[in-house]
């Protein structure tokens, strides 16, 4: 399917299409879902607690994983030169959690829409990735 150029950012096009087409098949497989936030058995503000506790720990690991270090033997690019070590599950799972946090219809919106953007950024790091993978094969 082909879409009329609307973004801005490398690559998210073909993303989009992807996302798109995956929409179509799980359409297809399961028809409209209409599920609530969160499981109504739940008690919503402990359930939303635990969440933003959830969302708070991977604040803090993301802070320190962003911090910079000198592991000696630890980073094989760069040994002796101060990195971070910022990865993608802690940044999606921070996303993730403050969505689940959520409780307002309309900031859970702006946090989902953060969780999509993140999961776009990521789709995007591994196709740099094996690109470059494939320039130096």
């Amino acid at each position: 399917m082909s879409y009329p150029h609307l973004f801005t950012t490398p690559g998210l096009g073909r993303i989009a299409a992807e996302i798109d087409a995956e929409r179509v098949r799980q359409d297809a497989h399961f028809g409209e879902q209409n599920h609530p936030d969160i499981d109504p058995r739940d008690i919503g503000v402990v359930t939303q607690h635990y969440y933003a506790s959830r969302a708070d720990i991977w604040k803090d690991v993301n802070k320190e994983r962003a911090t910079p270090a000198v592991t000696p033997g630890r980073c094989t690019q760069h040994p002796d030169t101060p990195h971070t070590h910022t990865a993608w599950d802690g940044v999606l799972l921070e996303e993730v959690y403050e969505a689940l946090a959520e409780g307002n219809p309309e900031k859970l919106r702006a946090e989902l829409v953060q969780v999509a953007a993140v999961a776009c950024a990521w789709i995007a790091a591994i196709d740099r990735r094996t690109t470059e993978v494939r320039r130096n094969q």
